[in-house]
């Protein structure tokens, strides 16, 4: 690993740990953190209290994968995810959340997740 590449990760990491210190998940109102890589997104919600994932979806999930027919942009599937995750977690009763944006800055994809969670039920 080069020198540029190991002072990015330390960057993120950082960042990460800046975000996560002010962020806790509790059992009526776990947090929801986002994962991106180049091609998909990833959101689950966690108990940082029993430490546990109480329920996750992304772009790679089956149910997505069939609702998504016509060729989407990256940002329309992640609205679709944060949709999902919404439905799922009023099935659980989950109605609050603490939103983690990760190391993330809160635009483009994450926006679009965070905006579709909302537009499905959930409050942040």
């Amino acid at each position: 690993m080069s020198y540029e590449t190991q002072i990015k990760k330390i960057a993120s990491l950082r960042r990460q740990k800046r975000v996560r210190k002010k962020v806790r998940g509790i059992p009526n109102r776990p947090r929801l953190t986002v994962y991106k890589s180049l091609k998909h997104i990833y959101a689950q919600l966690v108990d940082d209290l029993s430490q546990s994932s109480i329920l996750g979806t992304s772009s790679v999930c089956p149910v997505l994968k069939k609702e998504m027919t016509e060729k989407l942009t990256k940002t329309q599937i992640a609205r679709k995810v944060g949709l999902q995750l919404a439905i799922l977690a009023k099935e659980k009763g989950i109605v609050e959340v603490i939103f983690d944006r990760n190391r993330y800055i809160y635009h483009g994809r994450l926006k679009a997740l965070a905006e579709g969670a909302r537009e499905g039920g959930l409050k942040f």
